[in-house]
């Protein structure tokens, strides 16, 4: 063969696969520009007036702020060094056919902090955190989160798992959707399953907010323990954890927000997003942990996060310095004496 021809064959060979890649991607556009029609606007978790969902753009910043701030900054800032994000949360979502299934208190369960149920809903083909199962393996986090709105209900649990037909867990918070909860949330020195004693789903960002172009909450965030002031908490938070950090370290419940100076312009259309929350809603110190934000995994969303060009590293601009404290209350010291509210 001449190499005149095997030019020819290695250049119709490359048109042919150049004119597939475009197929496909074209393709996968078209995938995606259908699956985004069908994205919906998230119910809310809470009524207006929630704590979750109150515009903190104009809110005062704490006196301490600057203190605060430079000395997180000093002390390596988030977690990885880099606001990154971690997407293992699911949240489920239970109908009325929903089947309840029997629960038993886990080895380590949490007494005074947990409610008392004695059943729990279990949609089919769910799972726990970072599995599509509800088996928790090593006796990990593992949260089983599940919105119930046909009884107006949010279920947590943490380690979490499903065997023989019995769901243990060592904690389990069961959240009024119908309620705005106090600044106490369920009652000072109570944890949930969020060490601050959160509820988590609310405060997880999805793929199909930013699919829509907005998200209407505040956003969890957590810091390691060495860089949390140790043994106190600031309302919304009612438990502390186990943080180590000096007094010029933020306590567990510090609302952060992202200063209005901010240039967007360095992060990419779905972070900014993100990003435009934390300057209106902020974002709640919740508990211990390595990776700064959590995102609600898109397996049970309709948009995925491949949809909307976002992944883990697209908030690594965010520096600590980039935020201000908003204004806290006195500290309260922790005791871990819980006394749930009804």
């Amino acid at each position: 063969m001449t190499m005149r021809k095997r030019l020819l064959i290695i250049a119709v060979l490359g048109v042919g696969a150049l004119t597939a890649g475009l197929a496909y991607r074209s393709h996968i556009v078209s995938v995606r520009a259908a699956r985004l029609d069908h994205v919906v606007a998230p119910a809310p978790y809470f009524p207006p007036g929630s704590i979750w969902t109150q515009d903190v753009s104009l809110a005062p910043v704490d006196p301490q702020s600057s203190t605060i701030i430079s000395w997180l900054s000093s002390a390596g800032g988030w977690g990885t060094g880099k606001m990154r994000v971690d997407f293992s949360l699911r949240v489920l979502q239970a109908d009325a056919k929903t089947p309840f299934v029997p629960f038993q208190k886990g080895d380590g369960f949490y007494e005074a902090d947990s409610d008392k149920v004695s059943v729990f809903p279990l949609p089919p083909g769910g799972g726990i955190e970072g599995r599509t199962d509800y088996q928790c393996p090593n006796r990990g986090d593992c949260h089983l989160i599940v919105v119930d709105r046909p009884h107006a209900k949010l279920y947590e649990a943490y380690v979490a798992s499903y065997s023989g037909g019995v769901l243990s867990a060592d904690a389990v918070a069961v959240w009024n959707l119908s309620r705005v909860y106090p600044p106490d949330g369920r009652g000072d020195q109570c944890t949930s399953t969020d060490a601050a004693g959160f509820p988590i789903a609310p405060l997880l960002f999805t793929a199909d907010e930013l699919a829509l172009g907005h998200i209407d909450h505040a956003i969890r965030f957590t810091l390691p323990n060495p860089r949390m002031r140790a043994r106190v908490f600031v309302h919304p938070a009612t438990h502390a954890g186990a943080p180590l950090g000096p007094i010029t370290a933020p306590p567990m419940g510090a609302h952060f927000r992202l200063k209005s100076s901010y240039d967007m312009s360095q992060l990419t259309p779905a972070a900014q997003v993100v990003a435009r929350a934390m300057q209106k809603y902020g974002m709640f110190l919740s508990d211990g942990g390595g990776i700064a934000l959590t995102a609600q995994n898109d397996a049970d969303t309709t948009a995925k996060y491949s949809d909307v060009d976002f992944n883990a590293r697209d908030l690594e601009h965010l520096k600590v310095t980039d935020f201000e404290v908003l204004q806290m209350g006195d500290p309260i010291r922790l005791t871990d004496n819980c006394v749930l509210k009804q």
